[in-house]
């Protein structure tokens, strides 16, 4: 297993296709990622278009907004699990000579959701 760091911003997504890729030295088959944190998250979507992460963000906002009067977690982040909740930590992913297996504009992100931090995505190839 390897790990990359991430560094992200206050919010967004942080494209880490490259990074994965760089971790799989030439390896076909299954490769897991996962990030161990509760704030953030990863997901395969729409790399070409920055508007679309820009709507997403927008929306997720709109599910869980960043100032709930009825959340009681002292941190103030309630908003940054839930958005984890929603996008989910891991992904399962083919690869083929070192590369991911991605359609046509899919990229890999690590979603912040709570930032600005030092992330870390575990990569496995299975």
């Amino acid at each position: 297993m390897k790990t990359i760091q991430v560094e992200t911003p206050r919010e967004g997504f942080v494209n880490i296709t490259r990074k994965v890729e760089e971790a799989l030295s030439g390896h076909t088959g299954l490769v897991y990622l996962f990030t161990p944190h509760t704030t953030c998250g990863l997901l395969l979507q729409e790399g070409a278009d920055p508007d679309v992460a820009h709507d997403l963000l927008r929306r997720l906002e709109e599910l869980a907004p960043k100032l709930h009067p009825k959340d009681r977690h002292a941190e103030g982040n309630t908003h940054a699990h839930l958005k984890s909740l929603l996008t989910g930590v891991s992904l399962l992913l083919f690869a083929e000579g070192g590369r991911l297996k991605l359609g046509r504009w899919q990229q890999v992100f690590l979603a912040e959701f709570d930032g600005p931090r030092r992330r870390e995505v575990w990569v496995r190839p299975l």
